[in-house]
């Protein structure tokens, strides 16, 4: 089939490109062209910027069997695309995001019926009522598909910046105890379920979650990227999630919006759909391979960020000197 990709060089789009190359599929590339380096060879690239260029507007005229959309955050986004596109493809895949899914969650495992309904992160908000805009119409035929934490040069870290606090020998914060389950997937592993979607005439007008089977503590997830590191033991501080919002306001989306709760996806529709798959790569070795691939810099870090932590472990070394203090005043 004849493929396009939208994006094509992201966290989950990349490895979905080798694998469509892999299974024969004749692909096209559509980005801005500066992070291309490692793409096949055989894919085709078209330069452009998906926020308006010209060159977008041409895409329809080639008649795709299937476009990848990885870069849709609106609802006028996916409104400009359903008039290219419609009637110009056979099959849209959109993909949106498995934070859409209700928070706080009210049952587990998670399956696609759970409703689309997250107060808590505008990200997901926007993600969901593009699926309701797809829903309402009937000029464009699509499959949406819902990844979780999906990785592939980034370590995932519960807050960002943890990676660059192991290398410069800094606490590293946690929400919670650590023990809240999470569910993380190689982008590798995401492809290959992913790529058997496209051209599958029997998944139009279906939505699909696409994650690992199993679940790790974040307290695991944070050891695994320390070992992969090579940094040895680290300092852990667990902080109440509330707790960590009062201090950053912009961490409600990500912590009450994805991460402070334990999540276990029920994959069984989608392994319906493309036939039974696992995903072999777990922390330790996902973990090794984004460090011997893409090595982080213990430089690279976002100082004002940084200074918030560092706020938030002197205040936990604080409390728990005093916590001691009392311990030992009343035996």
């Amino acid at each position: 089939m004849r493929v396009l990709y939208i994006g094509g060089t992201g966290q989950i789009s990349f490895d979905c490109v080798h694998e469509s190359v892999r299974r024969g599929h004749d692909v096209t590339v559509f980005n801005r062209g500066h992070h291309n380096a490692g793409l096949p060879p055989e894919a085709h690239m078209i330069a452009g910027d998906v926020g308006g260029d010209t060159a977008y507007g041409r895409l329809a005229a080639d008649h795709f069997d299937v476009v990848c959309q990885f870069r849709v955050f609106s609802a006028a986004a996916i409104e400009r695309d359903i008039a290219l596109f419609g009637g110009h493809c056979g099959q849209y895949v959109f993909i949106s995001s498995a934070s859409a899914y209700q928070k706080p969650l009210r049952t587990l495992p998670i399956t696609e019926s759970v409703p689309l309904d997250n107060p808590y992160w505008d990200y997901s908000r926007a993600k969901a009522e593009v699926e309701a805009r797809l829903r309402a119409q009937n000029k464009l035929p699509y499959t949406i598909v819902r990844p979780s934490h999906t990785y592939r040069t980034k370590m995932p870290m519960p807050l960002g910046g943890e990676v660059s606090r192991m290398l410069r020998g800094k606490a590293v914060v946690i929400h919670g105890d650590g023990e809240s389950l999470w569910t993380i997937t190689h982008a590798q592993d995401f492809a290959r379920p992913f790529v058997r979607l496209l051209g599958a005439g029997h998944v139009l007008g279906e939505a699909y979650h696409i994650t690992n089977d199993r679940q790790w503590s974040w307290n695991e997830i944070v050891e695994a990227s320390a070992a992969a590191l090579g940094v040895g033991e680290i300092e852990v501080v667990h902080v109440a999630t509330d707790t960590l919002i009062a201090y950053r306001p912009e961490w409600e989306g990500p912590l009450l919006g994805d991460k402070s709760a334990s999540v276990i996806f029920d994959n069984s529709k989608i392994k319906a759909a493309v036939g039974d798959f696992d995903c072999p790569i777990g922390p330790w070795e996902g973990m090794r391979m984004v460090a011997e691939r893409y090595p982080p810099r213990a430089e690279e870090f976002d100082a004002a960020l940084d200074h918030v932590y560092d706020r938030i472990v002197a205040a936990a070394r604080r409390e728990r000197h005093f916590a001691s203090d009392r311990a030992h005043s009343n035996p």
